[in-house]
């Protein structure tokens, strides 16, 4: 929309901030490492859907005409995220006794209903892995001879027959090396399988015929295939959590640079994409970041307990995406409060002319102000700043309006669409009702007007045993809610 401050990106295959330069004029092409369809996702896998759609926002603001592709992976990623153990999607099948198949379709729905809840926009693709098995294979034959070597278990790549192997996780120790599975017959420790043979006597519920035997691929080669069929080779943007930047992202471009000839990383664009971008852990005290820990930390849980799925999106906008953002449930509160105040306040919008000062020099200042904190690297907390701003500040409603509607499209809060009742969620456990606390309040109104504070009391206490707290003196005029 604007160009008035340059787009500066952290690229983290450079280690520095970089003006965004699109492979093809007008366009922005991004390839964001999607699920693995084997369970709910938890919050902290849903914060890296919420940067890469302010990224792609970002995109379109700034006038760019984006295709962003995310990636559903339905087979190929083992319980080891360095390249062991079992596949995810075929251990899940197994435990309950399910098609791997259903299993699959079953998360990915899940997983779009928490996209939908959080206001991320739809990609311009959704790819599924086991759509492009064909690609795959056609993709690891053309870069067999040169980079790639044969064991019992399967084919593997040989990372010494590329250049810069590893550079982007910094990570080529023995450190780094041990994360790797340890398999007999392997030339490099860092090797990775493009392509597992399932074992004899065993039978998988996903397997392909290939010419290195009936298996299925490793979790590494579909991304590289899919990225490049989708968006071509250079591409703008590859995006990812950070955990993906050790291990998973290495293995891609060192298969990227295999199949495009390209040579060393002193030229970024050799890796398959010009910038790789990845935001922070999300950090739970508790422990219940961990699928593996039971009832882990999901979207659904945060809504069953009356929090908004939109308070989720704001805590993760409140801290800039390459920071660790800490989770607790004050914090969510806290959120939750902020954007309820954003809704209240453009409900309550009336045209106001006690404007002191040049309208036209406040919108633009403000829209600059807006433009320079998210051209900064998508610095969230500062243009959320501007936008309270905004809101808060008395002037023709038309106007805050504008502004304020140019802001959310980036930031994608939805403020417009919701209401203060939308936001006052009802938790899965509460048994009173509303109309009961709406009429209780109103007689506790009355009592504290009649001074009749034994009474007001009491009705406080009846609700507090009811999980509902009563919240005098909230500037927010919210009065009660459930806990």
């Amino acid at each position: 929309m604007t160009d008035a401050h340059t787009l500066t990106l952290f690229n983290s295959l450079t280690r520095q901030l970089e003006p965004f330069r699109p492979v093809h004029p007008g366009e922005a092409r991004v390839y964001t490492c999607g699920p693995t369809v084997y369970n709910y996702p938890h919050i902290g896998n849903m914060r890296a859907y919420v940067f890469a759609d302010v990224l792609g926002r970002t995109l379109s603001y700034k006038g760019y005409q984006l295709t962003h592709v995310i990636n559903i992976t339905d087979v190929g990623h083992l319980t080891d995220d360095a390249d062991a153990g079992e596949d995810k999607l075929e251990r899940a099948a197994a435990e309950k006794a399910q098609s791997i198949w259903d299993i699959a379709r079953h998360y990915t729905e899940a997983y779009w209903a928490d996209i939908k809840a959080l206001n991320i926009r739809q990609p311009a693709r959704w790819s599924i892995a086991t759509d492009y098995v064909p690609q795959m294979i056609e993709f690891a034959k053309q870069i067999a001879d040169q980079h790639c070597y044969e064991l019992e278990s399967g084919l593997y790549f040989d990372v010494s027959t590329v250049a810069d192997y590893g550079r982007l996780a910094r990570a080529v120790t023995d450190e780094g090396e041990g994360r790797i599975e340890a398999v007999e017959g392997k030339r490099n420790a860092a090797d990775f399988a493009i392509w597992r043979k399932t074992p004899p006597g065993e039978k998988r519920q996903m397997e392909w015929d290939s010419p290195w035997g009936r298996g299925a691929p490793g979790w590494h080669l579909e991304c590289s295939v899919m990225s490049g069929d989708l968006l071509g080779f250079p591409f703008d943007i590859h995006t990812g959590g950070i955990d993906h930047r050790e291990i998973h992202h290495p293995n891609e471009i060192a298969q990227n640079q295999a199949f495009c000839c390209t040579n060393g990383l002193d030229v970024p664009a050799n890796s398959g994409a010009r910038m790789w971008m990845h935001n922070n852990f999300l950090v739970e005290r508790s422990g219940k970041m961990s699928k593996s820990s039971g009832e882990f930390l999901r979207l659904q849980l945060l809504i069953d307990r009356g929090y908004h799925p939109l308070a989720y999106r704001m805590m993760c906008l409140q801290a800039h995406y390459r920071s660790e953002l800490e989770f607790s449930w004050e914090g969510l509160a806290a959120a939750l409060t902020r954007l309820k105040r954003l809704v209240m306040q453009i409900e309550s919008w009336r045209d106001d002319v006690a404007f002191k000062g040049d309208i036209d020099a406040w919108r633009g200042d403000a829209l600059s102000r807006f433009d320079a904190a998210i051209a900064d690297d998508l610095n969230t907390s500062v243009a959320l700043t501007v936008l309270e701003e905004v809101v808060a500040r008395k002037g023709p409603s038309a106007v805050k309006r504008d502004l304020a509607e140019t802001m959310d499209a980036v930031l994608g809060l939805n403020l417009f669409g919701l209401s203060r009742a939308d936001l006052r969620l009802r938790p899965k456990a509460a048994t009173i009702a509303e109309t009961e606390i709406e009429s209780a309040l109103a007689r506790r109104k009355q009592a504290r007007a009649d001074k009749d504070f034994a009474t007001s009391d009491a009705l406080r206490d009846e609700l507090a045993g009811q999980g509902v707290e009563v919240m005098d003196g909230d500037p927010l005029g919210w009065e009660w809610k459930l806990v």
